[in-house]
């Protein structure tokens, strides 16, 4: 009776202890099925954040992108303004021809006549020669500002005539005097010169109609 008695309780602590390893088992198990972070959240993210991260990024790169392409745009616009492509070489040479020059540096205007040959050098005087050829003067919008009578020789000089804008004197002067001033032009060579300066004048010009 009492052997009985003694298997009955070994039993029933057999079934305890089996009862409680089973629940540990279970317990360490339900974690990784019920937690988030163990349970493949990569690959099932729901939530939207990866999603939200690689929008932000696409965002990020397209406003670089934008950045730049607007910084390339107005360093080709600052290119573009400040090339002397754009202009033609008529007025390049006008402009440089006044910066190593002209009298006055401080115009507000550069006029441009063009004076064709056989034109009388001092229209004012009967007794004047004629340019030879055609020539080209410039000057500023004020008697103070001086001018520059040249023609132009096509290979960076230029036949520098010394005339007046305006004649101021007794005439008639007789024709030796201007032949005179034809016999004693002058052969410049024209410097490049900095092309902001050459810029900043073409913009200046203004071309006389005769």
């Amino acid at each position: 009776m009492k052997k009985n008695k003694l298997m009955s309780i070994v039993t029933l602590l057999a079934i305890v202890l089996v009862g409680t390893s089973a629940c540990a088992n279970t317990s360490n198990e339900a974690p990784t099925e019920a937690n988030p972070s163990k349970s493949g959240a990569v690959e099932g993210n729901n939530d939207g954040s990866v999603d939200a991260s690689a929008s932000t990024d696409g965002e990020e790169l397209d406003t670089t992108s934008s950045d730049q392409s607007a910084s390339e745009q107005k360093t080709q616009k600052d290119e573009s303004e400040n090339s002397l492509s754009q202009y033609s070489n008529e007025q390049i040479e006008y402009a440089r021809v006044w910066l190593q020059l002209g009298p006055n540096q401080d115009i507000d205007e550069l006029n441009v006549r063009h004076i064709p040959a056989g034109e009388p050098i001092n229209p004012d005087d009967d007794t004047s020669a004629d340019y030879p050829e055609d020539v080209i003067q410039l000057a500023g919008s004020r008697l103070v500002d001086g001018s520059v009578t040249y023609s132009g020789n096509g290979d960076g000089t230029i036949t520098v005539y010394n005339v007046p804008l305006r004649w101021d004197g007794n005439y008639p002067a007789g024709e030796d005097f201007y032949l005179d001033i034809l016999a004693n032009t002058k052969r410049v060579s024209i410097d490049p010169n900095e092309d902001e300066k050459v810029i900043a004048l073409i913009k200046l010009i203004n071309v006389q109609q005769n």
